[in-house]
């Protein structure tokens, strides 16, 4: 089944959830004209890869990472006609637009081909974290190369001995005192779960790797960052001679097949050079300018999963034909989607797939806000960061093994594409801090801004703005106070054991007041063709179905941490 970008559906998120009319830096029809450009491509250059990537995967000899025959081309289309550079500064070769734009492009990127979107991602995060902290000479020698696609870049953090304790990391980076390289550092470590940390597509690779000075404080504390590339780059800015690192191997995994999953050794002959990003010891303060545009862009890929898991799920609906209608006089076999179980798996993956659209480009309105000075929106979004990654990855899942289920046992066979999307999507929730960390930040850090302030005022404006649904104004109410108990009563146990379900049910209602906005558009005759119809029967299955399930967590949510550790673990592990 051909990929069918969801154009309307992306444009109305934008001018609803995002405000994309709010910048000055776009207008209506340059809005338009990206959305539809983008799925175009999408659909003709990345869809058609998706399975092969799948099947064939990529391939790691001696060191060398090769992709599938057709990715190189692709790849280089897009570098070439500039959608890497959406949201990048204008004074490097971007465009300035609005993250919103550039996070509709990753979604029908992601829609399309989700593990060559991984590619991109990663080069938006290393753009970020040298645009934020780098030097005028490192702004000056990577950015536009990275924000033209023509370079690329990767996340180095994960240690085989640290897993998510970016704190335990071992790496080593020494100062080199005198010689050619002086000022620099001689990087020397291993590095795994590097998402494209070794491949063909492009002229360089630029690495950020978290690593240790002499003498560096223990922890968290004593961590810095460096701009490794894989290429040397000379005095006229191109890649040299070749770096002191490699690609050990890659991973064998469940899923993403197309996306090289590296195992990276830095300095086996003592000759990998780096330079340093920032001061020493703020390395993870750097890495999390990367980590929260990373966190987003997952999020998105939760919503790309969903997406692609739905239509092909509609599309196996529509053909396969297969018992008569309960109930029906006429006992010829119909097709399964008039079958009400069917209905009522199809309307749960649209209305949670439209859901985590809408949650993701409010996320991103809210960014956009940030960026112009508005600090309230600042805030707002830190708030809404662990929601889109963890409940948007969480819905990616969901909806892709929605997608098996409408297949039925054609769903368990590879060939009908439906298991890629489960197998895909399984890696969402683990990677860029897993969701049960991002449920933590949020019952931890996110929730002590201005004393709980900026959650409750968000849940505040849900309820007053949802009164004419009483179930989505009164989850708004009910995760109030959660988290007043969490902030008055809890202990830190309390709180870390009822976090999962606690950001289920913030999300849940951010997404639904979202969903909401939308409805109110359509009746104003805001919202394009089809939509017309779809839109308000999507959002009352939500507010019918999955708002009541999110109230339901509550008692989860304030249970308290005392049968976590009710059993020893040698018990519970016995």
């Amino acid at each position: 089944m051909p990929f069918i970008p969801p154009t309307a559906e992306q444009l109305l998120a934008l001018r609803v959830n995002a405000g994309i009319s709010e910048s000055a830096a776009v207008t209506p029809d340059l809005v338009a004209a990206i959305v539809e450009g983008i799925g175009d491509f999408a659909a003709g250059e990345w869809a058609p890869l998706a399975r092969i990537g799948d099947t064939e995967g990529a391939v790691a000899t001696d060191g060398v990472v090769r992709l599938p025959a057709g990715y190189a081309e692709a790849y280089q289309a897009y570098v070439a006609q500039g959608w890497n550079g959406i949201a990048g500064p204008v004074a490097y070769g971007g465009q300035g637009l609005p993250m919103s734009l550039a996070t509709c492009a990753q979604e029908s990127l992601g829609a399309a081909n989700l593990a060559f979107t991984l590619l991109p991602i990663l080069t938006v995060g290393a753009i970020e974290a040298i645009a934020h902290h780098g030097s005028d000479a490192q702004k000056a020698t990577y950015l536009a190369k990275l924000i033209s696609g023509e370079w690329s870049g990767t996340m180095n953090l994960t240690e085989p001995q640290a897993g998510s304790d970016v704190g335990a990391l071992r790496t080593a980076a020494t100062p080199i005192a005198d010689g050619p390289d002086a000022g620099k550092y001689r990087i020397k470590g291993t590095k795994i779960f590097i998402t494209w940390g070794e491949h063909d597509l492009s002229g360089n690779i630029v690495h950020l790797v978290l690593a240790r000075t002499p003498g560096a404080p223990a922890g968290s504390r004593g961590i810095s960052l460096f701009l490794v590339p894989k290429y040397l780059v000379d005095e006229a800015g191109n890649p040299g001679r070749r770096n002191d690192l490699r690609a050990v191997s890659i991973e064998h995994k469940l899923g993403i097949h197309a996306s090289p999953t590296c195992v990276m050794s830095y300095g086996d002959h003592d000759a990998c050079i780096g330079e340093l990003i920032g001061a020493e010891n703020e390395g993870l303060k750097c890495m999390f300018t990367m980590m929260n545009a990373a966190r987003i862009n997952v999020g998105s890929q939760g919503v790309q999963v969903a997406e692609a898991a739905w239509q092909l799920a509609r599309a196996y609906a529509r053909e396969r034909v297969q018992s008569p209608r309960a109930g029906s006089p006429d006992k010829t076999p119909v097709a399964i989607i008039e079958h009400p179980d069917v209905r009522r798996m199809l309307l749960r993956m649209r209305s949670l797939t439209e859901a985590a659209r809408a949650l993701l480009y409010h996320t991103c309105g809210e960014v956009d806000r940030a960026a112009q000075g508005d600090t309230a929106a600042k805030a707002r979004a830190e708030v809404l960061v662990p929601m889109i990654k963890a409940w948007g990855t969480d819905i990616g899942c969901e909806v892709a093994s929605l997608g098996v289920q409408v297949h039925g046992g054609m769903g368990f066979i590879e060939e009908t594409g439906a298991a890629q999307h489960f197998r895909d999507a399984r890696i969402t929730p683990i990677y860029e801090g897993t969701n049960g960390i991002q449920a933590a930040d949020l019952v931890t850090r996110k929730l002590r801004m201005e004393n709980g302030g900026v959650l409750l005022a968000l849940l505040g404006d849900i309820e007053r703005d949802a009164a004419e649904v009483p179930a989505l104004a009164g989850l708004a109410d009910e995760c109030a106070q959660v988290a007043r108990w969490m902030i008055a009563d809890a202990s830190l146990d309390d709180r870390l054991a009822g976090s999962v379900a606690f950001l289920t049910m913030c999300s849940v209602a951010v997404a639904g007041w979202q969903l909401l906005r939308q409805v109110r558009a359509v009746a104003t005759g805001e919202a394009p063709g089809n939509l017309a119809l779809t839109e308000p029967v999507t959002a009352r299955f939500f507010f019918d179905h999955i708002v009541p399930e999110a109230s339901g967590l509550r008692a989860a949510a304030s249970a308290g941490a005392a049968s976590l550790y009710a059993l020893e673990a040698e018990v519970l592990a016995g």
